[in-house]
């Protein structure tokens, strides 16, 4: 049946994160202890004010289709959240709710990018851009940057990949799978540079915005010289434990706007309206009912760097936000137990998870294979016992 299956679909990568979820719940169903460190998920619940919201929604016959950008309130909420966090101006007209902030970047690359155009992905990268990529029939162009640098590319680097073909450049600050950030600074060289070239459009997922712990969250539409070449990517998962209730967002000029509108309108239409009212109450409520989250994920973090400082050949940066660890354990590669040899990331990460059942995943998935993702969106508990169990298996490499 493989045979009839279109080119595109053949082509296209299983998400390597999904993969290893996948893998550490058959472990799970055959009895073992499996720490899964793969997911980036929030491991709180939804603060009951925002499900109070979805269930008065409910109540209220809040069941019928909505515009296909959402509802009027809702992107109005958003403006005014864009307004007040980021000092950045929009008018409904200008927002997008999608099914999730992955939808909101599948709208703006297919609806900028034509087949054979390029697009720039600073890598590490989260491992959807790539295959979003692959959708548009476009050709990505990777632009390495190095944990000495906190895994940040600069202008320069940009400059000198950009060529006639080149139409987007996607990054995400803070990033999925590092934790880097750009500061204000940083942005402000990135957009003058990107003055001199006025066919590059620039995509900026900021969907981790509300976990930072160093400095505070900058955006690059914030320079008004080249806000109408950026769409600003964002939603409610990370920073609202609102995962499951898949609403993202985005902010564009409107004519970007509208051609996103008329994708999604053909492709899913607007996402759940009783997930749209959920969204409604948490943009608009005050953000310290998720303030613990933030205090825990800094102390997570702190937690698993003072950890790994323990384990040989380990080498980390420190991330100011998002909730992972992007390690550098090249150093274990070509060692072996006796009976398993570790070639690359990914036998490393088979490696500890057959070994002492920790899950991972490689940082080839992210366009490092020299590291490893090592979400800490659990609980301390679980962080120490995890930490043990891949120094023990590390400790058997010779």
């Amino acid at each position: 049946m493989k045979n009839f299956l279109s080119d595109r679909i053949n082509k296209l990568s299983e998400s390597e994160t999904l993969a290893m979820a996948n893998l550490s719940r058959e472990l799970k169903a055959k009895g073992h202890d499996v720490i899964s460190l793969s997911l980036g998920e929030p491991d709180f619940n939804t603060p009951d004010c925002i499900k109070e919201a979805a269930k008065k929604a409910i109540d209220e016959n809040f069941t019928f289709y909505t515009p296909v950008s959402g509802y009027l309130d809702l992107r109005q909420a958003i403006c005014n959240k864009l307004k007040t966090d980021n000092n950045l101006d929009y008018e409904p007209g200008q927002i997008v709710v999608s099914n999730g902030a992955k939808q909101s970047i599948a709208n703006a690359v297919l609806s900028l990018v034509n087949p054979g155009e390029e697009i720039i992905i600073p890598a590490p990268y989260w491992v959807s851009y790539k295959e979003i990529v692959k959708l548009a029939e476009a050709k990505a162009v990777y632009i390495s940057a190095t944990i000495e640098n906190d895994f940040k590319v600069t202008p320069k680097q940009l400059e000198d990949a950009i060529t006639p073909k080149t139409k987007l450049i996607i990054f995400s600050t803070p990033c999925n799978p590092t934790g880097s950030a750009y500061t204000q600074n940083e942005l402000m060289a990135i957009a003058e540079m990107l003055m001199k070239y006025p066919h590059v459009f620039i995509l900026s997922d900021e969907v981790y915005e509300k976990i930072i712990f160093d400095g505070e969250h900058q955006s690059i539409a914030q320079f008004s010289f080249i806000k109408d070449r950026v769409i600003t990517v964002n939603g409610v998962s990370k920073g609202f434990a609102m995962t499951g209730w898949r609403i993202g967002y985005m902010a564009a000029h409107k004519d970007i706007a509208k051609a996103c509108d008329k994708l999604q309108g053909q492709i899913t239409s607007a996402p759940s309206s009783i997930a749209q009212r959920a969204a409604l109450y948490a943009l608009k409520t005050d953000s310290s009912i998720t303030a613990h989250m933030l205090v825990a994920f800094r102390k997570r973090r702190d937690l698993v760097l003072e950890l790994l400082k323990d384990i040989p050949g380990i080498k980390t940066n420190v991330p100011p936000g998002a909730f992972y660890v992007f390690f550098d354990a090249s150093s274990y590669f070509g060692k072996t137990d006796g009976q398993t040899k570790i070639n690359n990331d990914s036998d490393l990460c088979m490696y500890i998870l057959n070994k002492k059942f920790v899950a991972m995943v490689p940082g080839s998935a992210f366009g490092d294979p020299n590291c490893i993702r090592f979400s800490y969106a659990t609980s301390e508990n679980l962080l120490i016992e995890a930490i043990k169990r891949i120094k023990e298996a590390l400790a058997e490499l010779k």
